[in-house]
């Protein structure tokens, strides 16, 4: 995993704007329609092609597909693994596990929030096993070709944790979560060892270590929540990567990618030793969320590991505020009073395009200016931090 040697580099946290042709396609086929594969990937190839040069234009260095081929971050394997369908049970329960306890706390503000997904969540209906890699296959050549077109600084790709996956696969069919956290784990192996054989970065989105108190969890107290549930989800995912090797993998930690009064959000402080546990070089967290931008100040006093790089979020994905780059190049250098600066770089809160939507969260305009404050504001930064050196 390339360092900040003379710069600090910019990344994001994987989704970025779809093209509404392929928007179509894909809520096409999330409802069950018949959708032509051959239109399909014409649509993808081009949006890959086209996401990872607008990345490399906008000034990011370690650049992804965008997940332009996927439904979410996380529901996409259900098209690659077997036991996960459809189920008016599964739809049910993935309404009331999304109800977060701000939400309660504000039933006005829970009343006009749209929903995750423009499709229900699908249930895991029987036993899981990986059937099917070709999709995942021509997500890792469409990367590849497109990464060789735009020639980034480097290249990542996303897969969900194993503890995710059980909020949005709803599980009806495993006797204990346990159980179907220890099966998603092995499922998963696949995609991990895969992406990085394929020679990019992996990134596990684990939002299951932050939002998930607040809505999958939210009857538990926080110790239970740590011992019960975090540390459960790190050894699952610490056996999915066994044997791969630490520099090459990234985790994502969130606290929910919404715009919403987050009251209830696990302080970072209270999550980030289990996190620490995990076998992964760099951990990426939300930082310039209102509820969270103040916890820099708290992370300095907690000693980060030597060998860990930290990604923090120095841009907004849920709001249509542009940053400006010297917000942005003070937001970084707060972080490097946190850890060193070359083990640092400078990220996006969430994802852009989590799920798939008619309508999105943030218009494409404006998901670009951001990146190109993102970069601006890490050249100030960098600057500063190194002086006339900086690259």
């Amino acid at each position: 995993m390339k360092i900040s040697t003379d710069c600090i580099l910019t990344t994001h946290t994987g989704s970025l704007p779809r093209p509404k042709p392929l928007i179509d396609l894909i809520l096409r086929r999330e409802k069950g329609e018949a959708v032509d594969p051959k239109a399909f990937e014409v649509e993808v190839v081009k949006a890959t092609d086209g996401i990872v040069a607008q990345q490399v234009a906008a000034g990011i260095d370690v650049v992804s597909d965008g997940e332009m081929s996927k439904p979410s971050y996380t529901t996409y394997i259900r098209h690659r693994v077997t036991g996960i369908e459809p189920d008016p049970r599964a739809a049910e329960k993935g309404v009331n596990i999304m109800i977060g306890r701000d939400m309660l706390a504000h039933p006005d503000f829970s009343d006009s929030r749209r929903t995750f997904s423009a499709v229900a969540f699908p249930g895991c209906v029987g036993e899981l096993r990986y059937k099917d890699r070709s999709a995942l296959d021509q997500d890792l050549a469409r990367l590849k070709a497109a990464a060789a077109k735009s020639n980034p600084t480097e290249v990542f790709m996303t897969a969900p944790s194993p503890g995710i996956l059980t909020r949005f696969i709803i599980n009806l069919h495993y006797p204990t979560e346990e159980a179907y956290v220890d099966a998603l784990a092995e499922v998963l192996k696949v995609e991990y060892r895969a992406i990085v054989e394929a020679g990019f970065l992996l990134q596990i989105d684990c939002p299951d270590l932050g939002s998930c108190r607040n809505n999958q969890y939210r009857d538990l107290t926080d110790d239970e929540f740590r011992n019960k549930i975090a540390e459960r989800n790190i050894a699952a995912l610490n056996g999915a990567i066994e044997g791969l090797p630490a520099d090459r993998i990234r985790l994502h930690i969130c606290w929910g990618n919404y715009e919403g009064p987050h009251t209830h959000d696990l302080p970072v402080t209270k999550i980030i030793d289990i996190a620490f546990k995990a076998r992964v070089q760099a951990f990426s967290i939300e930082a310039a969320n209102p509820r969270h931008d103040h916890e820099w100040e708290d992370l300095k006093e907690i000693k980060i590991p030597d060998d860990r790089i930290l990604i923090p979020g120095v841009i907004d994905s849920t709001t249509s505020f542009v940053e400006h780059p010297r917000l942005v190049a003070q937001r970084i250098g707060r972080y490097a009073q946190v850890v060193d600066r070359e083990r640092l770089i400078a990220g996006v809160d969430c994802g852009f395009g989590t799920a798939v939507r008619a309508e999105p969260m943030v218009v494409d305009s404006i998901v670009w200016a951001k990146l190109r404050a993102l970069s601006e504001g890490a050249a100030i930064a960098s600057r500063r931090l190194w002086g006339a050196k900086a690259a």
